[in-house]
């Protein structure tokens, strides 16, 4: 557990760092997404970019829920791409603002990062993948080189340095 101020836990900040990065990245993969893309067909069983949209949602919820010590799931039904995207970003904010507040974290900030923050970049990596299967394929680029900066978790990103 960590209930010291984010300022002076470098633990806390990596967090805030992980959901920056994960801002940006799920920006670039939801941003001008081809139309009807959240319902592209994907075979049986396997989720749409919309419902794993939705689940990344969740997932960030569930890791507000964690960090507070109430550790809820709840499994929400998608919503139309553009207020499911705005939901992305809300709940990133309402996470980052948690951990950038002085409440104390009822988990360790790794296992914050082996579950719903690393499940949420492999899903903002198949959304990525799924825009190329759908014809609206993403610029490669060096996330290395990206300005990513903790707090930044909107949909307001820099643009990239160096695209390829």
């Amino acid at each position: 557990m960590s209930d010291t101020s984010p300022a002076s836990d470098p633990k806390r900040e990596l967090l805030r760092h992980g959901l920056a990065t994960l801002a940006y990245r799920g920006g670039k993969a939801v941003r001008g997404a081809p139309e009807g893309f959240a319902a592209f067909p994907v075979v049986a069983g396997v989720r749409g970019p919309g419902r794993i949209l939705a689940h990344i949602g969740d997932l960030m919820d569930w890791a507000l829920t964690i960090a507070a010590g109430k550790r809820q799931w709840h499994d929400s039904t998608p919503l139309p791409w553009e207020q499911e995207v705005e939901r992305f970003f809300a709940a990133l904010k309402k996470f980052d603002d948690y951990l950038a507040s002085t409440e104390p974290v009822q988990t360790s900030p790794e296992k914050l990062l082996q579950g719903p923050i690393a499940d949420a970049l492999t899903h903002v990596g198949q959304i990525a993948m799924l825009r190329r299967m759908a014809g609206g394929p993403l610029k490669g680029e060096s996330y290395y080189e990206a300005e990513i900066s903790c707090g930044r978790v909107g949909a307001e990103q820099t643009p990239p340095k160096r695209e390829f």
